[in-house]
């Protein structure tokens, strides 16, 4: 499986990696992004099954990201997970074809369901 990371922190990167479940990261080809440009085009070299995008960052924001992301592969498998938790950004995200939108920080759990009732493990 690809995975793709994409948030301009870090740290928030490094801990969504950490929550994923071992069996999967051990797996999986992992690519990390710190902004939207470099998400999508990371996305368009590596074709990733699934991509974790965080809304806020420079150069191009997530929503564009996702945008561009969905306008490049209507099949594309993202993921926002954000700090923004407004009921807008939600409606907006889920309309530009997000599949979820997350709260940050996403937990282990939530990471562990998302995997298992998608069965990633069959790809």
């Amino acid at each position: 499986m690809k995975i793709l990371i994409v948030d301009d922190s870090g740290l928030s990167r490094k801990m969504l990696l950490r929550k994923i479940p071992e069996s999967i990261k051990e797996s999986s080809e992992i690519y990390q992004g710190k902004n939207g440009q470099e998400g999508l085009d990371l996305y368009k070299e590596n074709k990733p099954d699934i991509v974790f995008l965080d809304l806020t960052m420079p150069v191009m924001d997530g929503f564009e990201a996702l945008y561009e992301i969905i306008s490049y592969d209507k099949k594309a498998f993202v993921i926002v997970v954000s700090a923004d938790i407004q009921a807008k950004a939600k409606e907006r995200v889920l309309s530009l074809g997000a599949r979820y939108m997350e709260h940050k920080p996403i937990t282990s759990e939530r990471l562990g369901y998302i995997f298992q009732s998608l069965n990633w493990n069959k790809i």
